[in-house]
């Protein structure tokens, strides 16, 4: 067994798991994607539950919570305001230095995600508390030239990256001499591509060597590992070319992007999002240093963000939120650009959220998009998911424009669905269950 799968079953003893998952999960222990694929499952605190296993495969068909929370993992040269950024995000205090290095080992940060719709619900039910959704982020030391072959602290920095889930991309695009740049000068494109080139490196050895395991099985006639192995050479020729392997992923199908996704969990798949720091003059509009970097990135469809991570950090320093909304609005800003940030990256991992609603709590829940109404019941509690019966849905602009559940209900605006309904985002649900 290997030693991922032997880390989940000890992960499944702690919790006391039953143990006829054991049984369904040692039948498929040889398949690593039966562990990769824990954290590209639905946010949750509770355990794993898996069905729906086909025999003939042994491929995992239904996740529906995962054992750990879904990361973005902050990436960048030294110095280009990683982890300015990252204490503006999470309060945390990181250790922001003007020397390479000054993050060695990865901060993490469970952050709040700003939803102006948990506000306005809580105006409208007063409830006794109201609870936020959260994400997590991780600020990962520096990379620079030559992290592929563990120059700096590369090979430390390259592991925690292939742990986060999606990356947050911060590039310089401010000139100040006081601070200084790893390589002398500022140019976002080429920082961009440094990173870009490391991380392929990584990539392309990671790929080597599953070529040569699966070229082996290729040859005793396996049909799997054959195809296996065509996905391989094409993302090899991809990354020789210098090229990001998320460029290639929507000209793949499904069992491709498990192989390469979850199984290899290649660095330059993750999905990204650009934060380009900026000085205070150039958030709205931006510089010429943010113009060539947008343009560079174009045939990725990522987003890129402006902020200025130094604006942010004097706003989360201040003591009151009057004060800090006063200091927003002083800078032209309608809201601190961290908030965008942070929705962004929630939006990056593929999260939605649903709502409840009751006198007691307001609360946002997160599912992953594409959720079926027992698997975000089973976000609140398993036994939801074990006896769900049916759930009872309000779409968010019907309840704000009526006021309260009961005049949706006179309106006939409350639909009741059952286990195939597909949650929206926004949705304020109510779940019916017996066990």
């Amino acid at each position: 067994m290997s030693p991922g799968i032997s880390a989940l079953f000890f992960y499944l003893c702690a919790a006391k798991i039953d143990s006829s998952i054991f049984k369904k999960m040692r039948g498929c222990a040889r398949k690593k994607e039966v562990f990769h694929c824990f954290r590209n499952s639905c946010l949750s605190n509770s355990l794993l539950w898996v069905s729906n296993f086909q025999t003939s495969n042994f491929k995992l068909q239904t996740l529906t919570r995962t054992l750990m929370p879904l990361q973005c993992g902050i990436v960048g040269l030294p110095n280009v305001g990683k982890s300015t950024l990252f204490n503006a995000l999470t309060n945390a205090k990181a250790l922001a230095a003007n020397y390479p290095f000054a993050t060695k080992d990865p901060n993490v940060g469970i952050i709040t995600v700003p939803d102006p719709r948990l506000d306005k619900l809580t105006e409208i039910v007063v409830p006794q508390r109201t609870q936020p959704t959260t994400v997590e982020i991780v600020d990962i030391a520096g990379l620079i030239k030559g992290a592929s072959k563990g120059e700096g602290l590369g090979n430390q920095f390259l592991a925690n990256i292939r742990e986060v889930d999606a990356i947050v991309h911060v590039v310089r695009c401010f000139d100040d001499d006081n601070v200084v740049h790893v390589d002398g000068s500022v140019n976002p494109v080429r920082d961009k591509e440094i990173i870009d080139l490391e991380l392929s490196f990584k990539d392309l050895e990671t790929v080597e060597k599953r070529m040569d395991k699966t070229a082996r099985a290729a040859r005793m006639g396996s049909k799997e590992d054959q195809k296996a192995l065509e996905t391989l050479t094409t993302v090899k020729a991809h990354l020789e070319t210098g090229r990001v392997v998320r460029e290639l992923l929507a000209n793949l199908d499904e069992d491709a992007k498990i192989l390469i996704s979850r199984d290899l969990a290649l660095l330059t798949a993750k999905p990204v999002l650009y934060v380009c720091n900026v000085d205070e003059g150039s958030i709205e509009k931006g510089n010429a240093h943010t113009e060539r970097f947008r343009a560079s990135v174009a045939a990725e469809n990522a987003e890129v963000i402006n902020i200025c991570a130094g604006i942010e950090a004097q706003i989360t320093e201040m003591e009151s939120a009057e004060e800090r909304q006063e200091f927003t609005e002083m800078m032209g800003l309608d809201e601190p650009g961290v908030n965008k940030v942070i929705r962004a990256a929630y939006k990056l991992l593929n999260l939605i959220t649903y709502f409840t609603a009751g006198v007691k709590e307001v609360r946002a829940w997160t599912v992953r998009n594409g959720a079926k109404a027992p698997e975000a019941a089973g976000v609140i509690h398993s036994d939801f998911e074990k006896g769900f019966i049916r759930a009872e849905v309000i779409k968010y602009n019907d309840y704000v424009t009526l006021g309260s559940e009961a005049k949706v209900k006179e309106a006939g605006k409350m639909a009741v669905e059952g286990k195939e309904y597909v949650v929206t985002d926004g949705d304020i649900m109510h779940f019916r269950f017996n066990v």
